[in-house]
Order: C-alpha cells, then sequence, then structure tokens
C-alpha cells in the first residue's frame, strides 16, 4: 500500500563574488498524501474488524455463561446481535448449563471477513498499476 510519504531535499549552491564564497542551503519538502483508495480500505478494514471484535466478544461472553443482566453484557449482546442475527439457526448452539457454544457468531466473522477482503479486492481493481 502507498504510505504518506515525505521527502526533504536540500540543495547546496556556491558562488564566488569578488573573492567571497556564499554558500546557500535550500531545503524543500513534498509530501504526498495517501489516496483515497488506500484510506478506503484502511476504513474498510477498521469496520471488519470492529464488527469481529464486538462478535468474538458476544461469542466469549455466551460460551462463558456471562449474566445477561450486568450493563457490559447486555450492551454487548444488544449491539451485537444485528451483525448475527441474519445467521442465527443456521447450526445448532449447544448449551451447556449457562454457557452457550453460539456457532452462528464464528461463522458471522467469517463472512464479515470475506466480505472485507471482497471490498478491499475491488478496491485494488480500481487503483493505477504503480500503486499496487
Amino acid at each position: 500500500m502507498q504510505e504518506d510519504t515525505k521527502q526533504t531535499e536540500i540543495k547546496e549552491t556556491v558562488s564566488q563574488d569578488d573573492g567571497v564564497t556564499v554558500q546557500k542551503q535550500t531545503i524543500s519538502k513534498q509530501t504526498s498524501s495517501m489516496s483515497s483508495i488506500v484510506l478506503t480500505q484502511r476504513i474498510v478494514w477498521f469496520l471488519v474488524g470492529l464488527i469481529n471484535t464486538l462478535i468474538g466478544l458476544r461469542f466469549v461472553l455466551l460460551l462463558f455463561g456471562a449474566n445477561r443482566d450486568v450493563p457490559f453484557t447486555d450492551f454487548i449482546y444488544s449491539i451485537s446481535e444485528p451483525f448475527v442475527a441474519p445467521f442465527v439457526g443456521m447450526f445448532g448452539e449447544p448449551e451447556y448449563g449457562r454457557a452457550v457454544l453460539e456457532l452462528s457468531s464464528l461463522f458471522a466473522m467469517l463472512i464479515y471477513t470475506l466480505i472485507g477482503i471482497g471490498i478491499v479486492k475491488a478496491l485494488t481493481l480500481a487503483r493505477p498499476q504503480d500503486e499496487i
């Protein structure tokens, strides 16, 4: 990926006027900003990572049988619910007391990662050849 590039160029010139040597240094800085495609790719990976983190927390909390009355647990369940909902019921969810092995959460994480890869690869097709 093309990162932010910063280049500093120093030019030295020496001139002689009436027996006096004059030395000049010119410093010029060149910066190029990150391309919009690279920025979009980073945003996509951030969102995929955020969604997978929430689903992963949900999976671990369900696996350990976390109490749903605790505000943090309830927050994680409620915020991750829309992301896991399309996959609920695809697999059996074995329960051991209060612990639940929610395989649909793991499948959702896999699907969101694959979607992220697809989006990033599609953005790569639009990049100029010299940036790849």
